[in-house]
This record gives C-alpha cells, structure tokens and sequence, in this order.
C-alpha cells in the first residue's frame, strides 16, 4: 500500500491514483462483509451480504489486473472514504437493539458503500475511455451494473426490511 502523495499531472496519472484507491475500498469491504454478515438476521440480507462478497473478491482482482497492465504492479492507496463509512455502519450496528432496526440500518449503511463505489467507478470508466482503454472500459462497467444490481437488491429488501423495523417501534 502506497503512503506518500502523488504529483497526478496527467489523466492517466489520476486514473492510475483513483484504481488503486478503489482497490484499497475494496479489499476494505472485504474485510467489513464478513461483520454485517454475522450481525444481519434477515436471511435474505444475508444472503445478499455473502453474494455481494463473492463479487468484491471479484472486482478486486478485477482491479489488480487492470492496474498490472497499465502499471506493472498492484499496489493500493490507502481509501479514506472506507474507514469512515464502515466506522458509521458500526456505530449504527451497536445503537440499535432491535434486530430489524438493525437489519435496516446495515441496508442504509451497505448502500451508502454502494453509491460511493458506483460514482468512483463511474469516474475511472469515462477516463479509461477518454484514455482509449476499450477493454477497460468495458471491465469498469461490468462492475458499475454489479455494483448496480447490488443497490437495487438492497432496496427491494428494504422494502420489507424497513416496515418491520417501524413495528418494532
């Protein structure tokens, strides 16, 4: 993991910058996963988490490829934007004593991931097409509609999630 800063002058530089920083984000989910996981008590939540997993292992190695190729290593920068989501979703995590509270919490908390990952992904995808990386391109928006697909399935069991929790009340 790369400590010092970077002098980004070029495009490419910040593109090469932001791909090891959502490198850093991702192998930071996969370390945070395994915790919403245990603390989740819906099964579909559950599920969705463990699947989700699966995928950020995915899209790590995803990232790794693409920095070896454009870099010739894989080496991270640390992501700062982690730390503080996971450190929220804690807290929310120990706050709320009802398990649905709780299972709706670690949605918001789990989306709040997802939003950031889709705009960063979003950003490195136009500049790898600005930077005429066609195949890329189309590995960063693999990942963008997974990412997608991950949001829209927290949502949908939101939907069930959130009305138990405001029973529990």
């Amino acid at each position: 993991m790369k400590f010092f800063s970077a002098n980004l002058e070029t495009l490419r530089e910040l593109y090469h910058n932001q791909l090891r920083m959502l490198l850093s984000a991702e192998q930071q989910i996969t370390e945070a996963l395994p915790t919403m996981i245990e603390k989740a008590t819906d099964t579909q939540l559950k599920q969705a988490f463990q699947s989700h997993l699966q995928e950020t292992h995915v899209h790590v190695t995803r990232l790794q490829q693409i920095l070896r190729e454009e870099t010739n290593d894989d080496e991270s920068i640390k992501c700062k934007v982690l730390p503080a989501l996971v450190a929220e979703a804690e807290d929310m995590m120990n706050d709320a004593t009802d398990t649905s509270v709780r299972d709706a919490a670690l949605i918001a908390a789990a989306q709040r991931v997802e939003h950031y990952e889709i705009a960063v992904y979003g950003a490195v995808r136009q500049w790898a097409h600005i930077l005429g990386e066609a195949e890329q391109v189309i590995i960063l928006d693999q990942t963008i509609q997974e990412e997608g697909h991950a949001d829209q399935l927290l949502t949908s069991i939101s939907n069930r999630v959130n009305i138990e929790a405001d029973r529990a009340a």
